[in-house]
């Protein structure tokens, strides 16, 4: 499938991206147009398996290589759309079905190649159609959160894993990171009977991955280079730490008690880490994804700052009761996404031009 037949799909996940962050400013007090309830309402799915798991699975579509791999995103993105118009049970279905889909992507690729990494990345997406069933028998997304984080968590340490095969090798520290990877599962399985205990121990395995990664992953290495290599280990950096928050976060408090530590526990995962890794790895998976050429500029140093200075500002602002803090964090840091996607597109058609009078 060429880059402009993929154009649609990218376009759903840019689509749920605007719903969510819509819905999400709603729900935050922010002076914005009120959102529909349903923006609001199914902020969450929006953010994590519409804009998020569409994003990962056609990258994963890509490097399968087969014409029915598509199919993942495709859903994915029908779902997340299906579920901001209103058609709150069809779009359920819809996302579900996605993360089964991407279940028998990855039973491919391992068939191919049966390796550490991929299992890890396989157990993510287990973990999003598990939380899909939980939201399909009509739980609440509060149910499903410690399943969407091992979906994000899983899958980004699984393609981390990739990158730091031969560090592994020679320090034998893999059966860590299967361990900790491990105990996420089972923090995500004993929140369905004991949500406190689930999120401590998810939290605890969360925390205990952003020590690994810190540790491990080659961005230590790679933030004393130059150009797109360090930019893309300061994101994956500041993102571990973000992790480490959150992980703490829900090792300490479990399911959070009011709102303000909801928003806290939630935001430092999802917006945080998860976010961070998009930025980092924008400059590689958009030539890979959509054959468009994004090289590195200093210009994307701004949204990556703000993302993270405005985040702060919400957490502190969310843990303090410092309401107008809270508000203002969490509009900036979604104008950070905006920064960053304009930045981009401003890269990538300078890049062009260029290469075009050459």
């Amino acid at each position: 499938m060429t880059g402009l037949r993929r154009l649609p799909l990218f376009a759903g996940a840019a689509l749920s991206l605007a719903a969510g962050m819509w819905g999400g400013l709603g729900l935050l007090g922010a002076e914005v147009p009120p959102p529909p309830v349903s923006f609001a309402a199914q902020h969450g799915p929006l953010m994590a398996l519409g804009f998020l798991g569409t994003l990962i699975s056609l990258e994963r579509a890509v490097a399968l290589a087969l014409p029915w791999g598509y199919a993942a995103p495709a859903l994915s993105a029908l779902g997340a759309i299906t579920v901001a118009s209103g058609f709150d049970q069809p779009g359920r279905v819809l996302l579900t079905s996605a993360g089964g889909w991407l279940v028998a992507v990855y039973l491919v690729l391992l068939h191919r190649r049966l390796c550490r990494e991929t299992a890890v990345e396989a157990a993510g997406a287990l973990a999003w159609y598990v939380g899909g069933l939980l939201w399909l028998r009509g739980g609440e997304v509060l149910d499903m959160v410690p399943w969407l984080a091992a979906f994000l968590v899983l899958t980004i340490v699984g393609e981390r894993l990739e990158l730091a095969r031969i560090t592994l090798a020679r320090r034998g520290t893999g059966a860590v990171v299967t361990a900790l990877a491990s105990l996420l599962g089972a923090g995500a399985v004993t929140s369905l009977l004991l949500p406190e205990a689930g999120w401590r121990i998810a939290g605890t395995a969360m925390l205990g991955l952003a020590a690994w990664l810190a540790v491990h992953d080659v961005a230590r290495r790679t933030v004393r280079s130059r150009g797109l290599p360090r930019y893309t280990a300061v994101c994956l950096l500041a993102g571990y730490a973000w992790l480490a928050v959150a992980g703490l976060l829900w090792a300490v408090q479990g399911v959070p008690a009011n709102g303000d530590g909801y928003d806290a526990a939630l935001h430092a995962l999802f917006l945080g880490f998860a976010v961070s890794m998009v930025f980092g790895h924008a400059p590689v998976i958009l030539p890979a994804v959509l054959r468009v050429r994004l090289p590195y500029h200093p210009v994307l140093y701004g949204p990556l700052v703000l993302l993270h200075t405005a985040l702060a500002a919400r957490i502190l602002g969310g843990l303090t009761g410092a309401a107008e803090l809270r508000v203002a964090g969490g509009a900036v840091s979604g104008a950070a996404l905006l920064v960053f996607a304009l930045c981009a597109a401003g890269v990538s058609l300078h890049a062009r031009s260029t290469t075009d009078v050459r």
